[in-house]
């Protein structure tokens, strides 16, 4: 039979942040429908965690807003 590929999994639509513990390597990635909801979960992490915007994404894929990562 043999192993099934692995693929990688397509994002939704959404605005995206990644939340994780201040030194830790890897995080939890957060999905809001809204700018401002992402923003507001991003202010409302960043007292206890290190927050990392990753922006807008469509159809899978990253959508370019002319904005660079940031980190809050």
């Amino acid at each position: 039979m043999g192993r099934p590929p692995v693929l990688p999994k397509k994002k939704k639509d959404g605005y995206y942040i990644e939340i994780r513990n201040k030194g830790a390597k890897s995080g939890t990635i957060i999905i809001r429908d809204s700018e401002q909801a992402m923003m507001q979960a991003a202010k409302q992490y960043e007292t206890t965690k290190d927050v990392t915007i990753l922006g807008k994404h469509e159809n899978g894929k990253r959508v370019d807003d002319g904005r660079k990562k940031a980190k809050a």
